[in-house]
């Protein structure tokens, strides 16, 4: 696995615009679709990555802890499913139904949607307040595979939790780590 850090997009960015797949559904969803009211956390994630593996109980717990609270929640995967077929739609509905189906999981097939986030890793993750601008990036916490660390979220819970109470969001954020975006060869 190629460990890479999230790009770190500068705050105040507006959210790109995207159509892509439900991969449970098969609908055309776009970002207006999956705005929440106070927020929209947009996450990359995949099913084969061994970062992705390790945070997914916490992903579940995270959305089920901010369910209905005016935070929309998008999982977003980008791989190459012909290099990488357990992040293939019909896989990545699986791994939805293994989450819980706590948010709204589509595929990025074109990879256009993760270039125009500048999205790395898996899981990278972006969240944008109730106008689309980009208020944090970075890690979900700092648990990695064999650090002992527990997984928590604290650092996108913090962010998400600011946001809620209409605070300010501290600027000191800590990139993801994963694995790379598996692009497709030109």
């Amino acid at each position: 696995m190629a460990r890479t850090e999230s790009a770190m997009v500068e705050l105040g960015t507006s959210m790109p615009n995207f159509t892509l797949r439900d991969v449970v559904t098969g609908a055309e969803v776009s970002n207006l679709d999956v705005t929440g009211t106070k927020g929209t956390l947009i996450m990359f994630i995949c099913r084969h990555c061994p970062f992705v593996k390790h945070l997914q109980a916490g992903l579940t717990q995270f959305g089920k802890d901010y369910d209905g609270q005016g935070v929309s929640i998008v999982a977003i995967s980008s791989n190459d499913a012909v290099k990488y077929p357990d992040d293939a739609p019909e896989s990545l509905a699986e791994q939805q139904k293994e989450l819980g189906r706590v948010y709204t999981y589509l595929y990025d097939e074109t990879q256009e949607a993760a270039k125009a986030f500048d999205a790395t890793c898996t899981p990278d993750f972006f969240l944008f307040n109730s106008k689309l601008a980009l208020v944090y990036r970075g890690q979900f916490d700092g648990s990695r595979p064999g650090n002992d660390v527990p997984v928590t979220g604290s650092d996108l819970r913090a962010a998400v939790d600011a946001l809620l109470a209409g605070k300010q969001i501290s600027s000191e954020q800590k990139p993801s780590l994963g694995c790379n975006i598996k692009w497709k060869e030109s």
